[in-house]
């Protein structure tokens, strides 16, 4: 689980990839539960705040540099 702070010291390239890994991890854990008993129950809820976290600060950083240059 990463925390904010240390998403907020990441650069751009980053984050994206940060955000495809953590989605693709989302993605098996979600699976491999279908198909059988998955040993660690928390990987579904952290993955998808980390992507969520992650795509925040992306956001929010777009928004700054719009205002920056309007």
């Amino acid at each position: 689980m990463s925390n904010y702070k240390d998403i907020q010291k990441k650069n751009d390239v980053d984050l994206v990839s940060f955000v495809k890994e953590q989605r693709e991890t989302l993605r098996k854990a979600r699976f491999g539960a279908a198909g059988a008993g998955n040993s660690d129950v928390k990987a579904v809820r952290t993955a998808k705040k980390d992507v969520a976290r992650s795509l925040t600060e992306l956001n929010a950083r777009k928004r700054d540099q719009a205002k920056k240059t309007a």
